[in-house]
């Protein structure tokens, strides 16, 4: 079964302000709410140039538009408007049928992370001080 979104002339999906879309996001999943392969938000994903025979469909296709070049989880779920677990069931689907690759984030060795992270949080915390 296809599911499609209603859309304006401009290509824009219909919103209903007070339920949100009118086509519902785990509707586009099938209800799925677990994808087959592991997306971190940072992961990054890229089109193959192969074209899925079987990830058809609207949202399939909007997805494979913004891969062109490498472009994380948490980036493509905030431009197609979906929560991250449905964009990430997309996502999964379309590395099963070979359409995009993904990449997980590079891995940070300990000792650095904790000094990044602390010299981050001082930074946020003296702009915090300024601003009171």
């Amino acid at each position: 079964m296809t599911v499609r979104r209603l859309r304006r002339q401009g290509g824009e999906p219909w919103y209903d302000d007070a339920a949100g879309r009118l086509v519902r996001p785990y509707t586009i999943s099938n209800g799925r709410t677990r994808p087959t392969a592991h997306f971190d938000l940072l992961t990054m994903v890229m089109a193959t140039g192969r074209r899925p025979v079987s990830c058809q469909g609207p949202d399939y296709a909007q997805v494979l538009g913004l891969c062109g070049g490498p472009v994380s989880v948490a980036e493509i779920a905030a431009h197609i408007r979906l929560p991250a677990v449905v964009t990430k069931v997309l996502l999964a689907d379309l590395v099963d049928c070979g359409a995009i690759t993904a990449r997980a984030p590079a891995a940070v060795s300990a000792g650095s992370a904790s000094r990044t992270d602390r010299a981050l949080l001082e930074a946020v915390l003296n702009g915090l001080r300024k601003r009171l």
